[in-house]
């Protein structure tokens, strides 16, 4: 298994977690950014610095991810495609994103779109707490116990 991340729009306290466990459990770590990334030094962690542009990244992390690896990525269109790949997918927040989900989150995503285009202001996500932390740190545990 390996885990990827969707780096430029993760938060740092997630990638600090994710730099804990790749040391601990001597797993491949690489984090794809369209900007140079700082991480400590380790033969376990990587970084992958591709070319602005839409969807760059995330056609990287498509690219590379094969079934059993690990996706960390806030992005559901993102995250369906590892899934249909035979891969997991795990926001940063903590929701374990599946088969049996993923259709529902892009429906919503995709109305969200909508009504943002249509003018509708409906902010953003709010700040990742505590609550947040925990969830993913418990989540991502219970994944890489079961690889």
């Amino acid at each position: 298994m390996k885990i990827y991340v969707d780096a430029d729009a993760c938060p740092t306290v997630i990638k600090e977690i994710l730099y804990r466990a790749a040391e601990r459990k001597r797993l491949q770590l690489i984090l794809i950014a369209n900007q140079p990334l700082r991480v400590p030094p380790s033969k376990f962690i990587q970084t992958l610095t591709v070319s602005s542009g839409f969807d760059v990244a995330d056609d990287e992390i498509v690219k590379r991810c094969e079934a059993g690896d690990l996706v960390i990525t806030a992005d559901i269109p993102l995250a369906a495609e590892v899934i249909a790949k035979g891969g997991q997918a795990l926001s940063p927040r903590g929701e374990l994103f599946t088969k049996d989900n993923i259709r529902g989150r892009l429906n919503v995503r995709d109305f969200m779109d909508t009504m943002r285009a249509s003018g509708v202001q409906s902010g953003g996500p709010p700040p990742l707490n505590q609550r947040d932390r925990m969830e993913f740190a418990n989540h991502l545990d219970r994944i890489l116990a079961r690889a």
